[in-house]
């Protein structure tokens, strides 16, 4: 199995970390557009195996796709970081023209690669991909619920005491201020969470999950990468290993939850083909309301990116 990770800052670094060390994938290339950048980390990477003890093959390239051909997997982390006091829209237009070049370099070397977009805006961007891409939708989707729902979990692991392995949640919608985490889908060890814990704390859990990007922005001056970049492993596992693992991911709805033509997070079963299936959870009122707030916000970006002419496909 040979995986690409397009951006070798501190989200793509991580990730191409993570899948070396869990040996998820045979070939790891590292690509970034900085001269040295991309093979300095591969290289340091590569130096850790002896040390920790694994076997996959980390190779660093500046700007040079042809050595990612064949990929079965690319995770697309390019773009610029969000800087205190500005939100992820505000990132919309450079980013969007840089996951375009990107994808299609990427769909040019790999046409059979599945793609995951990370880049923010994380919605609007796994757009932009899945657009410039003309690849099935099932084959092109966003990281984003993963992150969330590991920021979720792990606040709740901190108020109730336990271990954050026996926490399962799901949360859906955009990635952002307006997620919408499910605490009626949250479960500890099988219990429903709401029986764990009082519901304020749980509102206050959810209200500071809504905002986590935000919070780790203003106390490091830049957005996260540990958890951004373990998460896309994740999913790159399981594709890769063709785990069939239910995860929230950003896809394109048509006609799920009765949108159509807008990219939000929902569960899905992630294997081999990508996207296996999407799953339809049976909302109430109060969650449908959410979601539809959090579609109204989402399309506005996308709309912005339409009137700027970049959402366009590649052949355009």
């Amino acid at each position: 199995m040979k995986v690409t990770v397009v951006g070798a800052g501190n989200v793509g670094a991580t990730c191409a970390d993570v899948l070396a060390t869990r040996e998820i994938a045979n070939e790891i290339v590292l690509v970034d557009i900085k001269e040295g950048i991309a093979e300095g980390k591969a290289l340091d990477i590569w130096q850790k195996a002896p040390i920790i003890g694994y076997d996959s093959r980390t190779i660093g390239v500046t700007n040079d796709y042809s050595r990612t051909a064949d990929s079965d997997v690319v995770v697309i982390t390019s773009g610029l970081p969000r800087k205190p006091g500005m939100s992820r829209d505000d990132l919309i237009s450079v980013n969007a023209g840089i996951v375009k070049s990107v994808t299609e370099q990427v769909v040019k070397y790999s046409p059979n690669a599945i793609i995951i977009v990370v880049s923010n805006p994380l919605d609007v961007m796994t757009y932009q991909a899945h657009l410039t891409s003309g690849m099935d939708r099932m084959k092109v989707f966003g990281m984003a619920g993963i992150l969330d729902t590991a920021r979720y979990r792990a606040f709740l692991a901190e108020a109730l005491n336990v271990s954050p392995k026996d926490i399962q949640a799901v949360l859906m919608g955009g990635h952002g201020d307006t997620m919408v985490p499910l605490p009626r889908y949250t479960t500890v060890g099988g219990i429903p969470v709401t029986e764990l814990i009082e519901k304020d704390k749980l509102d206050a859990i959810v209200q500071r999950t809504a905002v986590g990007g935000g919070e780790l922005v203003k106390l490091m001056g830049t957005s996260a990468w540990y958890a951004p970049g373990a998460a896309a492993a994740q999913m790159v596992e399981a594709i890769v290993r063709d785990q069939r693992r239910v995860f929230p991911v950003c896809v394109e709805l048509k006609g799920e939850y009765g949108i159509d033509g807008v990219y939000l997070g929902a569960p899905v079963i992630l294997g081999k083909n990508g996207i296996e299936r999407i799953i339809e959870l049976q909302l109430n009122d109060e969650e449908k309301a959410l979601l539809e707030t959090s579609r109204g916000h989402v399309k506005e970006v996308m709309d912005a990116l339409d009137k700027m002419g970049q959402a366009q496909p590649a052949s355009a």
